[in-house]
């Protein structure tokens, strides 16, 4: 009996069963995909890095080192299980070439290694341990991916000619946000090509509890060993390497999340319908004797079956996807080991929403207590109040014109069903919207502001080379008596102990200079203005416990100074944790320095970044264009896919919806639009009525989407945005996408549909929907 009830129902009611169908499809795969990308690249990072056996805590240093000092602070650490020093030679880009291109435009600070022998080590793409043969040469494997080199390519640092025969994943340096990237030779080429760069040293440990990070990195501040450039944990790298794929993921979550209220929504407008539609019916049922348990299961039954098979389309259709999506995560960092436990979670997944939907239906259907069997024969409606409207008055009206007007009455006298629609529409915008301003943001030059980035035309870093002071000098005094750049600045980044009670007990990495030239983002506070002033990154002031307007001691050439906390702002460059003051202190080492400039509007940026690179050839040179593209393209290019995949999602859910609900409208006022034609109105008005309902709630939907997108859409993209170090920000809108393009998309979708819908109001005759 129930499949006979079942399929006569869905029968009569095509297109309701078809969109609950799909979108409750539509919801199950994102649910599907979200598990199972989790669980893999979760598994993809922890297998990677287990099988590369990556350092727990990583020193970068330039400059001399003692290893007779590191062999006995090694020796007192009760949690160390391994040690050691890798060298790592940088080499300038101008001397670097890959199949005969120069690599003077990557930004990367590129580097020959040799295999280590204890961890740390660099993976081939079936995930072994490389060997290479002399003259031979692996190269990182987003240098494959970006299509910079492929396999038989040469690769020559002056004279010296290396063949390129594979590409390797790097625990530490693979993600595009690392600004350094080995290449791996053989010890015979590593002794070839020394003498063309600068060895920068890589001290690197093992822990043997991973949790007690920062009292060994305590130790080690303490212990006053080299720390000429920054440090990088355990935590950092798995930071770095899920950084893109963990933001594809979260957009995927969100939409997800809105879709499943929109899945709702659907299905309690499409219950709420049919209920009406069958109310003559549920009364001959209640008057025959059968209780509101037995009503209930017919209708859960229907329900039950869309349920399934939509949850089970949804499920076997995220398999379809995830081959696709998981390429970029297998790329990088190979299989995770947890395909099996990532398609359980994700079938666990489809069940919750499965029964979640059950649940809810159930919950809609304790209306049916309310239901009188008399009435319900007698009326064969439900007899809710439908509230008058005291809106504009119809008689003697010319303008508005009365179709107009009477599509606004019913809106205003039939709040609640119009209420459904609205909401649909409003959280469809909102999947629409908020995406395109995440992409705006990240892609603006403005956004390396929020990196602890000043934005800027140019950019030149100085480092792991000699005289950085003087050569920083010169490259300013250029800049100055250049009359195409109009403003630049030289920050200097050196090393200071920070005092707690009366000992050194952290090394605080200080960016000197004129902060307000190229001012960044701040989270709290401003920039640094005068000497007793420092700025910290987020993470520097949780790390070393020194809020805004807290004070802290260092210790300089001249002897402490005590300086206040004038501001904290986000950074993702040197391991995060940097600070900015304006003080001076010549007899400081200095570490590297950083140039901006900007120049006049009718100069080409790339050409003068490529004159100076030329000139300078021992700083990397680069617009800041292109630094931000290099450093955060793929994570951009991430978020782009994203965001048009939720444009096509938003305007298909649109169309689907309004198509659905301007049919069961239809359907439900057969009596009032049979009245109209007999008054003498013609289907040409009676579509120009519903063209106005579906104008009025699309533009408030949308309207009130699109800010809401704009305000609170920013706090949601702010916590994917906190996986690049970012504490803070606020979107850049594109006002010509947000604000004209999204909503014009949604407007057009819905008048489309109103019109394909309205085509059957044709249909409607006199005689067989008005009653006696």
């Amino acid at each position: 009996m129930y499949g006979r009830l079942i399929i006569n129902d869905i029968k009569k009611s095509k297109l309701a069963t078809a969109a609950t169908t799909i979108l409750l499809t539509i919801t199950t795969m994102m649910v599907s995909l979200v598990a199972i990308l989790t669980i893999n690249l979760s598994g993809s990072i922890d297998e990677m890095m287990e099988r590369a056996k990556t350092p727990h805590f990583m020193q970068m240093h330039s400059g001399m080192i003692h290893k007779k000092q590191l062999e006995d602070f090694a020796k007192v650490q009760t949690n160390l299980a391994d040690w050691q020093v890798l060298d790592f030679l940088n080499v300038e880009n101008t001397k670097l070439f890959i199949a005969g291109k120069p690599m003077t435009d990557s930004i990367q600070d590129n580097g020959f290694s040799v295999q280590s022998k204890k961890f740390d080590f660099l993976l081939d793409k079936n995930d072994q341990i490389i060997q290479p043969k002399v003259g031979e040469v692996y190269l990182p494997i987003i240098y494959e991916r970006e299509g910079t080199a492929k396999i038989g390519d040469s690769l020559e640092v002056n004279s010296h000619k290396l063949k390129i025969v594979g590409f390797l994943r790097d625990s530490q340096m693979n993600a595009s946000l690392s600004s350094s990237k080995r290449f791996l030779v053989n010890e015979k080429d590593y002794q070839e090509l020394k003498k063309f760069g600068n060895v920068e040293y890589l001290i690197e440990y093992r822990l043997k509890d991973v949790g007690k990070i920062s009292d060994f990195e305590m130790a080690y501040i303490k212990a006053e060993l080299p720390a000429n450039g920054p440090v990088l944990t355990h935590t950092l790298f798995r930071i770095m390497n899920a950084l893109s794929d963990g933001i594809m993921i979260a957009i995927i979550l969100l939409v997800s999340l809105l879709m499943l209220a929109v899945a709702f929504l659907c299905i309690r407008f499409t219950l709420l319908s049919k209920i009406e539609d069958d109310y003559p019916e549920i009364g001959v049922l209640k008057a025959i004797g059968l209780r509101n348990s037995d009503v209930k299961r017919l209708y859960l039954a229907k329900y039950t079956v869309i349920g399934f098979i939509g949850c089970l389309l949804g499920y076997l259709l995220s398999f379809t996807f995830r081959g696709i999506l998981l390429k970029n995560i297998q790329l990088y960092m190979g299989e995770s080991g947890n395909q099996e436990l990532s398609i359980t979670v994700g079938f666990f997944g489809t069940i919750v929403l499965f029964f979640g939907m059950l649940l809810y239906v159930n919950l809609i259907l304790r209306r049916f207590r309310k239901i009188s069997a008399v009435s319900a024969i007698r009326f064969g409606i439900s007899q809710e109040k439908i509230h008058g409207s005291k809106g504009p008055l119809i008689a003697g009206r010319s303008f508005p014109k009365i179709n107009s007007l009477l599509g606004i009455k019913d809106i205003l006298s039939r709040k609640k069903i119009y209420l459904t629609l609205f909401t649909v529409l409003l959280l469809t915008s909102f999947i629409l919207i908020m995406p395109q301003n995440l992409y705006s943001t990240i892609s603006s030059p403005n956004f390396s502001r929020y990196m602890g980035i000043g934005q800027s035309d140019l950019r030149l870093d100085i480092q792991q080379t000699k005289n950085i002071p003087q050569k920083s000098e010169d490259i300013m005094e250029k800049l100055s008596r250049d009359k195409k750049i109009t403003k630049s600045v030289a920050l200097t980044t050196k090393a200071f102990s920070l005092i707690k009670n009366r000992k050194a007990e952290d090394q605080l990495k200080i960016e000197l200079g004129d902060h307000t030239i190229f001012p960044i983002k701040y989270a709290e506070g401003k920039a640094p203005a005068k000497s007793n002033q420092i700025a910290l990154s987020s993470s520097l002031s949780d790390d070393i416990e020194k809020p805004l307007n807290s004070t802290l001691t260092i210790r300089t050439s001249n002897g402490t100074r005590k300086l206040k906390v004038c501001g904290v702002y986000s950074d993702v460059t040197n391991g995060g944790k940097t600070a900015k003051a304006t003080f001076v202190d010549q007899e400081a080492a200095t570490m590297w320095c950083t140039i901006s400039a900007n120049v006049k509007k009718n100069v080409s940026v790339s050409q003068t970044a490529k004159n100076y690179g030329k000139k300078f050839s021992y700083a990397k040179v680069s617009d800041i264009k292109h630094y931000m593209q290099q450093t955060f393209g793929s994570t951009i290019q991430t978020v782009a896919v994203g965001a048009k995949v939720s444009m096509i999602v938003a305007l298909a859910i649109t169309a689907l919806i309004v198509l659905l609900f301007i049919k069961m409208l239809l359907a439900k006022d057969r009596h009032e639009i049979a009245i109209l034609h007999a008054l003498g109105f013609t289907s040409c008005d009676i579509r120009k009525q519903y063209f106005m309902r579906s104008l009025v709630i699309v533009a408030l939907g949308t309207i009130i989407g699109t800010v809401l997108a704009s305000i609170l859409g920013g706090k949601v993209a702010g916590v994917a945005i906190s996986m690049m170090g970012v504490t803070t920000f606020r979107f850049t809108i594109n006002p010509l996408v947000s604000f004209i393009l999204c909503p014009l998309g949604m407007l057009l979708a819905t008048l489309i549909m109103t019109k394909i819908a309205t085509v059957s109001s044709k249909k409607i005759k006199i005689n067989d929907s008005i009653r006696e």
